[in-house]
């Protein structure tokens, strides 16, 4: 009687068990801070209801809602009542702490919160599968999802930005220089080049290109940022320049999308967010590829940075089920489920296997050109200081477009920027 009841015991303790998009499970392991509560769930009385909730943006419910109808196909042997709710990755941090115990079992996030919602208390630690996660997506995703050497989110899809062009008006061989685009004449009405330059995430590919680092070499240095260095310098230059030239234009969404619509722009830097429709724009003229070189004053030429950022899947700590919030969050973040999201909203995939698959991603020619730009791309720190890193990168911008920084006081202007960059926060 003992050893069948250790025997049930045990097959209790592994419920949970994740099975992919399509069939099959997965092996798992727990870790010693949460048994306890796996523990207590894995221990719940067979037939029980499970429910949970989750969070994603408006544009994925309708996929979102055929992956849970995938998992609970993939687990029969549990009922599941799994509802959703409408929490953006961008907004998930500040929504989630509000009251994490109202918050959702499961939620998608940007990786720049994790560190604020891991020290918030706000994550669950990852005790299940947790070597297969790291093994299955890219050193990058995971290092992302890492806070002091512990997983706490399950890796979803790699996002930076690259370069659409108007195949019309540029050549590929063109588009790999920005100051060969710059030079050359596409009519009268029409801008060479667009970016939003007085946006942080997109203006700091410039220092990055020049070897300037944020916050240190691996991002978690609040004391430290050297884009007012010698090398800022070049970069800044570069950028005053390229504000103050007739055929730039410092453009939004909206407007370098409004732009290719009436033919009249040339190239500009965006995400894959903007691929349908700036595909639906340009038809057969539809071009993208990583960002382009560009020649600083010293004669110099390099390439220009991005900044990348990836959507991680994290589950509440405060979740009644925790062993089957963390087989949803793996399996709706698995193999299947990102070629899905790749298929379906053009989202670029940190499944290792998917993301070696060059024919199947070429055919998509935006995450072709991301993962390209990926190479060059520094991650976006998640360190409480990075907030201090928006609105004076955004008043730089300002700063070069309105004149009121000058090859005089450029150093200055540099200078006061790192300064509130590197502020106490408040």
């Amino acid at each position: 009687m003992k050893k069948t009841l250790a025997m049930v015991m045990g097959l209790l303790l592994t419920a949970g068990t994740l099975a992919g998009c399509g069939s099959g499970t997965n092996s798992s392991s727990s870790g010693a801070s949460s048994s306890k509560a796996d523990s207590s769930s894995s221990s719940k009385a067979s037939g029980e209801t499970v429910t949970l909730k989750v969070w994603g943006a408006q544009e994925d419910q309708e996929m979102l809602a055929k992956m849970v109808e995938n998992f609970k196909k993939a687990n029969p042997d549990k009922k599941y009542d799994i509802s959703f709710g409408v929490v953006s990755e961008a907004d998930a941090k500040s929504e989630v702490l509000k009251d994490v115990s109202a918050a959702a079992d499961v939620f998608a996030f940007s990786s720049d919160q994790l560190a604020e919602l891991q020290s918030a208390g706000a994550l669950y630690r990852i005790t299940k599968n947790k070597d297969a996660i790291i093994s299955a997506n890219s050193e990058e995703s995971i290092a992302a999802a890492t806070v002091d050497g512990e997983l706490y989110a399950y890796p979803s899809s790699a996002d930076t930005y690259f370069m659409y062009y108007d195949k019309s008006k540029y050549t590929a061989d063109e588009v790999k220089s920005l100051d060969t685009m710059l030079a050359k004449d596409l009519g009268a009405g029409v801008t060479n080049f667009s970016m939003d330059i007085d946006n942080g995430w997109y203006n700091a590919g410039f220092f990055f290109a020049a070897g300037c680092k944020l916050f240190g070499n691996d991002g978690k240095d609040p004391t430290k940022c050297d884009f007012n260095s010698d090398r800022g310098y070049l970069a800044a230059e570069y950028l005053m320049n390229l504000a103050s030239n007739p055929k730039f234009a410092n453009q939004d969404d909206g407007q370098l999308k409004t732009a290719f619509q009436s033919g009249t722009l040339g190239a500009t830097i965006s995400g894959t967010w903007n691929a349908s429709d700036i595909k639906s724009y340009l038809g057969d003229n539809y071009g993208a590829a990583k960002l382009p070189t560009i020649k600083l004053s010293n004669g110099e030429e390099v390439q220009l940075g991005s900044m990348a950022n990836f959507k991680l899947y994290g589950v509440n700590a405060q979740t009644k089920f925790p062993v089957d919030a963390m087989a949803l969050a793996e399996f709706l973040t698995n193999k299947d489920c990102q070629k899905i999201r790749f298929e379906t909203r053009s989202f670029a995939p940190t499944n290792k296997e998917l993301a070696a698959d060059k024919a199947t991603l070429s055919a998509n020619p935006a995450i072709a050109a991301m993962t390209e730009q990926l190479q060059y791309a520094t991650l976006q720190t998640s360190i409480p200081q990075m907030g201090n890193f928006w609105s004076p990168a955004e008043a730089f911008g300002a700063g070069l477009m309105d004149k009121s920084i000058t090859k005089d006081n450029l150093k200055q202007k540099l200078d006061d920027f790192v300064n509130s960059v590197l502020s106490s926060l408040s």
